[in-house]
């Protein structure tokens, strides 16, 4: 076949040509999903440690944001706040209940001169068993009780 177009000038083969194409087998992409998914089960303990110290940042911003509540209650009113709500803080919606925040915060105890608060995680991020738990006191130190 013939084009009398002058842009184009070169015959067109319209028989299709029996090569085949270059292309991954299914066996070949099976065998580098099942390598690639062992390497990510032998790294996934070493970021386990990185995203529990991650997760742990949350606690410690909750915890000082409490902190800087309890000090204007306490210029306010000469003594600390025995609730959450009569500092002002709020607590954000648990993961545990379809919320974002992974670490529950409450106030243990408070007096006129001093306060304790503590956050509890509420999901085990590494799955030993045990749940995260930071404290905060008056004098804003701030510790990891129990590491998870």
């Amino acid at each position: 076949m013939k084009f009398n177009n002058p842009i184009h000038t070169g015959t067109f083969n319209c028989k299709t040509s029996k090569s085949k194409l270059a292309a991954w087998t299914l066996m070949e992409v099976l065998l580098v999903l099942a390598i690639v998914g062992i390497l990510v089960l032998l790294a996934l303990p070493n970021f386990t440690s990185i995203i529990s110290k991650a997760k742990g940042k949350e606690a410690e911003l909750q915890l000082n944001a409490l902190h800087m509540m309890q000090k204007t209650h306490f210029y306010e009113k000469s003594k600390y706040g025995k609730t959450l709500e009569s500092v002002g803080f709020q607590q954000e919606k648990l993961t545990t209940e379809g919320g974002k925040a992974n670490y529950k915060i409450e106030i243990v105890e408070a007096s006129n001169t001093g306060y304790t608060a503590r956050a509890t995680a509420v999901v085990d991020f590494d799955g030993d068993g045990q749940y995260n738990v930071w404290e905060i006191d008056e004098d804003k130190n701030l510790e990891e009780v129990t590491k998870d």
